[in-house]
C-alpha cells in the first residue's frame, strides 16, 4: 500500500516496533538487610532443650543417681535425660533397677518439664516471681503451646498449669486407688504420681518392679482406662481441648479441631482393627486372650503406640505387619501444641485432604466445607517429606554403624521412628547399640520433639504473597 494514499476500509497497517520498545527493562532493587536473629524462636527452643538435657545428663551421671552408687556412662546418662525431657520413654538401662530414688526423681522432673513445655514452665516461674513477659517471649510461648493470639497468653499459661495439675491429681487419685492394693502407702503414692505424669505427658516411663512397661498390670482395667484417658488428653493438644469445651458441637468446631479429632479417631480405630487381625492368633501376644481382652488390648496399643509408648504385650513377639503399622502410627505422632512428637496429626490430615481433593479433581484443598490455604498445604508436605527423609537417613546410617550386630533392618527402623515420634516403643535393641548408635537416637529424639515445631516457626515469616508471579507451564505427572 502506498503510504501517501489514504487508508481504505479493510486495509491493515503493520508497523515494525522500534528497538527500544522490545529491549528488556532493568530495575535495580535495594534489598533491605534483615538483622540476624541470634535468639529467634527456633534457636531459643533448641537452646532451652539442650541446656536442660545437659544439666540432666550431668546429674544422672553422678553416683547418687544410680542404685549401686557408681558413675553412669555419658552415653547412657544423656540418652536417658534426652528421653525424659523429650517425653520419649526409650531406655538403654532398666529404669527401676538402675536408677536410685534420687535418679528416678530427676527423671520425673525432666519428664514433667518436658511434657508441659519448658517455655510454659519458665513463663509460669516468671509469673510467680512477678517478672514482666516481653512481646518476643509472648510470641515464642504462643508458638510453643499452639496458641493463636498474643492477647491473654499469660492467662492462658495460668489456665494450662491449673488444668494440668488438676488432671495430674485426678489421674493420680484413681491410679492410687489401685496401687494401694499392691504397694505400701509411700510406694503407692510415688508409683501413682509417676505413672499419672508419665501417662498425661505421653512419656512411657514406668518404675513398676519386675515389669516391662505395663505388662505387669495389664489385667487392671481401672489403671488402663485411666492411663488411656491421660494419653488422649495429653496427645490431643491444648487448643483442641479448649475448642471442644467451648463449642460442644461438632459443627461449631474450628477446622483445625475437626481435622485433628477426625484423623485421630480414624487412626485409633484403624490401628486397633489391623492390630487385632494381625495378632489375633499370635500365641506370643493376643492369641491366648479372650475376645474382649484382644479388642481392648488392641485399642490400647493403637492409642498408646502412636504417642505414649506404653505396652501391655511383649513387643518382641509381634508380627512384621504389626511392626509396620506401629511405625506408621509413631511417624504421624500427636497434635500440634501437644506433648507428642512426630510430624503431627494435623500435618497428616492436611496431606490426606490434599490427596482427597486431588482425586476429586479440585484445584484447591478442601475439608469440611472450608478451603485450606495453599501455603499450609505446602508446609505440611514439606514437613512430611523432610521427616521421612530424616528417618531414612538415620535408619540407613544406624544400619551401617551397627553392621556387626546383625540387627534386622525393620527393628532398627522401628527404634528410629520411635525416637523421632517420641513414642518410646522399643524392640529391645537400644541397650545393645554402640555409643554412636545411642548418640544417633539421642539426636533424632531432639529433632523429633522440636524439629517439626522449629521448622514450622522457621517457615512462618515466609507466608507473604510475592509481588510477582512466574508464567505457568505444565509438567507430566504419573
Amino acid at each position: 500500500m502506498n503510504p501517501k494514499e489514504p487508508n481504505k476500509q479493510g486495509d491493515r497497517i503493520v508497523r515494525r516496533p522500534r528497538l527500544r520498545d522490545i529491549q528488556p527493562t532493568s530495575i535495580a532493587l535495594n534489598r533491605a538487610r534483615k538483622p540476624q536473629r541470634i535468639f529467634s524462636p527456633t534457636l531459643v527452643l533448641f537452646y532451652g532443650f539442650m541446656i536442660l538435657i545437659l544439666i540432666g545428663s550431668i546429674i544422672l551421671m553422678l553416683p547418687i543417681s544410680s542404685a549401686d552408687q557408681t558413675y553412669t556412662s555419658f552415653e547412657n546418662a544423656i540418652f536417658t535425660a534426652t528421653s525424659a525431657i523429650t517425653v520419649t520413654g526409650l531406655t538403654v538401662v532398666p529404669t527401676t533397677e538402675h536408677w536410685s530414688s534420687f535418679g528416678k526423681g530427676i527423671i520425673f522432673f525432666l519428664m514433667l518439664v518436658g511434657g508441659i513445655g519448658f517455655m510454659s514452665f519458665a513463663t509460669f516461674i516468671l509469673i510467680v516471681i512477678g517478672q514482666r513477659i516481653t512481646l518476643s517471649e509472648r510470641i515464642l510461648i504462643r508458638d510453643s503451646v499452639g496458641g493463636e493470639k498474643l492477647g491473654g497468653i499469660v492467662g492462658l499459661i495460668r489456665r494450662i498449669f491449673i488444668v494440668v495439675i488438676i488432671i495430674y491429681g485426678i489421674g493420680m487419685a484413681i491410679i492410687f486407688s489401685q496401687m494401694i492394693q499392691i504397694f505400701p502407702l509411700k510406694e503407692a503414692v510415688w508409683q501413682s504420681a509417676f505413672l499419672s505424669v508419665s501417662g498425661f505427658n505421653n512419656a512411657g516411663f514406668t518404675i513398676l518392679p519386675d515389669s516391662n512397661s505395663l505388662e505387669g498390670i495389664s489385667n487392671n482395667v481401672v489403671i488402663l482406662i485411666t492411663i488411656t484417658i491421660l494419653i488422649l488428653l495429653g496427645g490431643i493438644g491444648w487448643s483442641v481441648i479448649v475448642d471442644t469445651y467451648k463449642s460442644r458441637r461438632f459443627s461449631r468446631l474450628t477446622l483445625d479441631t475437626k481435622l485433628i479429632t477426625t484423623a485421630s479417631i480414624s487412626l485409633w480405630l484403624f490401628g486397633a482393627l489391623i492390630l487385632l487381625l494381625s495378632e489375633f492368633t499370635n500365641s506370643l501376644t493376643l492369641g491366648e486372650m479372650a475376645i474382649h481382652e484382644k479388642v481392648s488390648q488392641s485399642l490400647f496399643l493403637s492409642i498408646s503406640g502412636r504417642t505414649a509408648g506404653f505396652a501391655t504385650i511383649p513387643l518382641n513377639g509381634i508380627n512384621e505387619l504389626t511392626k509396620l503399622l506401629l511405625i506408621s502410627l509413631m511417624f504421624i505422632g500427636g497434635a500440634a501444641g501437644s506433648v507428642a512428637g512426630g510430624i503431627k496429626i494435623g500435618t497428616f490430615a492436611v496431606i490426606a485432604a490434599a490427596v482427597v481433593s486431588s482425586i476429586k479433581g479440585r484445584l484447591q484443598v478442601e475439608a469440611f466445607g472450608r478451603e485450606i490455604p495453599q501455603y499450609q498445604v505446602l508446609r505440611a508436605i514439606t514437613i512430611g517429606i523432610l521427616g521421612l527423609t530424616l528417618i531414612i537417613l538415620v535408619s540407613v546410617s544406624l544400619t551401617l554403624v551397627e553392621s556387626d550386630k546383625a540387627f534386622p533392618f525393620l527393628d532398627l527402623l522401628f527404634e528410629t521412628v520411635s525416637a523421632f515420634g517420641t513414642a518410646g516403643l522399643s524392640m529391645g535393641i537400644a541397650p545393645f547399640l554402640t555409643i554412636w548408635g545411642k548418640l544417633m537416637l539421642t539426636g533424632i529424639m531432639i529433632l523429633g520433639r522440636i524439629g517439626p515445631l522449629a521448622l514450622a516457626l522457621a517457615l512462618t515469616p515466609r507466608e507473604d504473597t510475592p509481588s510477582y508471579k512466574f508464567a505457568q507451564e505444565r509438567v507430566r505427572i504419573g
